[in-house]
């Protein structure tokens, strides 16, 4: 059993002196301190630790001491400190009416440095993570971090440092000396270490911590508690084997002759299905042309699946059936369960209890189905089926479905699974993923994301699956719109959808931001593979494109490296003299498919000095766009690197794209769009060679 907080219970913020003191017992420098309640007490503290001080508010109410005037810094006298606890105090209950004021503490003055935030907070789906960057008072405008998903170590931790803008500084910039590289190290992973073994910690924040050339200390330190009743949840069931995703027979459990509803809809979508479909209606005998009966438990033969399109309210009864029948899995299409409210929520736990006693999985509620378009097997109310490919799609909205199958009939996009999660009361992205990663149909996987539970078991089933299938992640949710305020720096920096990002890349998931997005990666990767470097060539008879080319390669870190001599020697023997000779490769407009050929044969000899190829085409009277898309072809079968066409233009053009197509070569009608899946499948590739 796992222990959670109550979403109710706010966290507990640890007087300042006693985080302090947390993190002086774990190694991390702090300046010596005192807490006074009066002036007099602030006078003796300053007197004893030696000046300058400076002086800060304790008090829960007070997020950043700073704005309510709650810090006071430069006190090089006893008399100073009297007159700053007064001010203080004054200033506090000026701005922040009713706070409450502990005390007020004493501290060494350090001189200045280089301030950074090390913080942690408490991931709903993830768990502890830590997050690095720039500190101080600007912390929140600069937004210069680096986030992770604990566990950490020492190397997660330098690749942290790396991330940031300011790293520049750490290394030495414009003359200046580099600063304690190994000691702020040693700080950030003791301090994780110090979050992720103490249960009791939910969220602290060292802002700043100050670095020296030689050795940091954390002048100041925020330490949340967890705090509250806590309530166990119940450990989650195991991934099931990917034969569940292959019933060889399927009951509708609502099948209806109403073309107004969803059980027609999902009855007709499954005559197409090889194996036996039983439409199930208590009012009809014959439904679509088969014989329909009362109950489940009424239908002669096995039933391995059972979808299920009825109110909300009938379901646990449907699903007792189902469990006396010996059926397998249940798709529950119907809505009405958490999304709903409490009594929804109420019936999901009891559906929940229903499939676990009568060893039955199901997929949602909540949800559009499944779809596999190899076996011919379409569980859903989508009145389009999609083609069968090598993409596996899994969404947690039913509406991204239905718009992505429609989109990709025309776009001649195929899929080996399709399913939607809806509300995840049993199955959740953990199991889908593992089954559409065991699928041999699949070579790419998207998935569209809103939540995740079961956030560690999600990172480590797709660690292991990223290292041969691509994954590609578009999270919903990127706005403020309707967050709390966070509690601390940490908090309003590690939001919700930054630690997903942050998760994404921890697991090797390429994260995208648009739709288009996602299908362009994933089309590139199902086809190629995973880039080998980041190192292109790119080849076109345009001129303008090849600067566009130029643009976009640097927007999206790609490298275009010089040509050796020797490539330019063999270009040099056919290509016209006014050639670029240079990267890209300007090879002139008045060239046809010969020309890309004998340029591609060229390539072909010098794959050492390259890791990619983007082929750019337009309109010509003298290119037969057919004969151009067969020598890609080609030269994507004598490479072991990746090739990808940009046949640009309109109608003219579609014979070309209509070859790779058929090959499987991902052809981008824009070329920012050839650029930009590059960009985002080498984003990883750190993650991925570690």
């Amino acid at each position: 059993m796992k222990r959670e907080m109550k979403g109710g219970d706010a966290p507990l913020l640890l007087p300042e002196q006693e985080g302090m003191a947390l993190l002086e017992a774990a190694g991390i420098p702090v300046p010596e301190h005192g807490v006074a309640t009066s002036p007099e007490e602030a006078g003796r503290i300053a007197g004893s630790i030696g000046f300058p001080v400076v002086m800060k508010v304790v008090s829960p109410q007070v997020v950043h001491k700073s704005d309510a005037g709650g810090v006071v810094s430069g006190i090089h006298s006893v008399e100073e400190a009297r007159d700053a606890f007064r001010a203080i105090s004054g200033s506090v209950l000026e701005k922040i009416p009713g706070a409450k004021i502990s005390g007020i503490i004493v501290a060494k003055q350090y001189p200045q440095g280089f301030e950074l935030l090390v913080g942690g907070r408490t991931d709903p789906a993830f768990g502890k993570v830590i997050t690095f960057g720039i500190g101080g008072t600007l912390v929140e405008l600069l937004r210069d971090v680096s986030i992770r998903v604990l566990p950490v170590d020492r190397a997660t931790v330098e690749e942290m440092i790396d991330e940031i803008r300011g790293s520049r500084i750490i290394r030495g910039f414009r003359g200046s000396d580099p600063l304690d590289r190994e000691a702020l190290v040693d700080a950030i992973l003791r301090l994780a270490q110090l979050f992720e073994e103490d249960p009791d910690w939910y969220e602290f924040d060292i802002n700043p911590l100050i670095l020296y050339t030689r050795g940091c200390v954390a002048v100041d330190a925020r330490v949340y508690l967890a705090r509250g009743k806590e309530k166990e949840t119940v450990a989650p069931r195991p991934s099931p084997g990917e034969s569940l995703f292959s019933p060889g027979s399927v009951a509708v459990i609502g099948a209806s002759s109403d073309p107004q509803k969803i059980g027609y809809v999902v009855l007709r979508n499954l005559l197409q299905f090889p194996g036996a479909v039983y439409p199930v209606n208590p009012k009809s005998q014959e439904i679509l042309g088969k014989r329909a009966y009362p109950r489940i438990t009424d239908v002669p033969g096995e039933v391995d699946a059972a979808v299920i399109a009825i109110p909300a309210p009938a379901v646990p009864g449907a699903l007792r059936q189902c469990t006396e029948k010996g059926v397998k899995l249940a798709i529950i299409l119907s809505s009405g369960f958490r999304e709903s409210g409490e009594e929804g929520a109420a019936l999901e736990e009891e559906i929940l209890k229903i499939a676990m006693e009568g060893d039955m999985r199901i997929v949602g509620p909540n949800c559009l189905g499944i779809i596999l378009p190899h076996m011919n097997l379409n569980t859903t109310f989508d009145p389009v089926s999609p083609m069968h490919g090598h993409i596996g799609f899994i969404s947690q909205s039913g509406a991204v479905v239905t718009t992505i199958v429609d989109w990709s009939i025309p776009e001649h996009i195929g899929f080996s699974m399709v399913i939607s999660v809806g509300n995840q009361v049993d199955l959740g992205f953990v199991d889908f993923i593992r089954v559409v990663a065991a699928d041999p149909h699949t070579r790419a996987i998207i998935l569209y994301i809103e939540e995740i539970r079961r956030g560690r078991e999600f990172l480590s089933a797709v660690r292991e699956i990223t290292a041969t299938k691509p994954v590609i992640a578009l999270k919903s949710g990127s706005s403020r719109k309707g967050q709390k305020a966070a509690a601390s720096h940490t908090g309003s920096l590690a939001g919700n959808y930054q630690v997903y990002q942050a998760a994404f890349r921890q697991a090797g998931i390429i994260p995208v931001f648009t739709i288009q997005e996602a299908f362009d990666v994933a089309e590139l990767l199902a086809s190629e593979g995973y880039p080998k470097g980041n190192r292109a060539l790119v080849v076109t008879t345009a001129g303008g494109f090849a600067v566009m080319a130029s643009d976009y390669a640097d927007w999206y870190g790609i490298s275009l490296p010089p040509l050796p001599e020797e490539m330019i020697k063999a270009l040099d023997e056919f290509l016209p003299p006014m050639w670029s000779r240079e990267n890209p490769l300007d090879i002139i407009g008045d060239g046809g498919a010969e020309r890309y050929a004998r340029v591609f044969d060229v390539l072909s000899r010098f794959q050492d000095y390259w890791d990619i190829a983007v082929v750019i085409a337009v309109p010509s009277a003298i290119l037969d766009p057919a004969h151009l898309g067969q020598e890609i072809a080609r030269f994507s079968r004598n490479t072991h690197k990746m090739v990808i066409g940009c046949i640009l233009g309109g109608d003219s053009m579609k014979s070309g794209e209509r070859v790779l197509r058929e090959r499987h070569i991902p052809n981008y009608r824009e070329i920012d769009g050839a650029f930009r899946a590059v960009g985002r499948a080498l984003s990883t590739r750190p993650y991925m060679v570690r």
